[in-house]
């Protein structure tokens, strides 16, 4: 399946404002990523034609499950990658925003690698 970058930081957003809020809209993605309300409702636009989340007729966001399965799988890869490079001596903000760049480039079998070696 394939999704670009900015997707699946919209995805992994909402998943994480989903354990926050009790339920999430346009406005508070927009407010978290610091996005206009605008580019905001294209993208909300685009991942319900294609079938990521669901609107309902208050505006309320929800994650479907095929939506829900990319966003765990990108929220888990910024974790990880986070804590790894935190445990390694980068400072927080650091880890956190190369942890961001590197969870949508790193192929699933090196992230698997990674995730095992930590785990040990």
């Amino acid at each position: 399946m394939i999704i670009n970058e900015s997707a699946e930081n919209y995805l992994e957003t909402i998943l994480v404002l989903s354990g926050q809020l009790p339920v999430v809209r346009s406005v508070d993605i927009a407010a978290e990523l610091d996005f206009t309300k605008q580019s905001v409702s294209v993208a909300m636009k685009k991942l319900r034609e294609s079938g990521h989340i669901t609107v309902s007729p208050e505006g309320y966001i929800t994650l479907t499950p095929s939506g829900k399965e990319i966003a765990e799988r990108i929220y888990e890869r910024h974790t990880l990658l986070t804590s790894w490079l935190e445990y390694l001596g980068v400072d927080s903000k650091t880890a956190a925003d190369d942890a961001c760049r590197i969870e949508h480039v790193i192929s699933a079998e090196s992230f698997d690698a990674i995730k095992k070696h930590i785990k040990r």
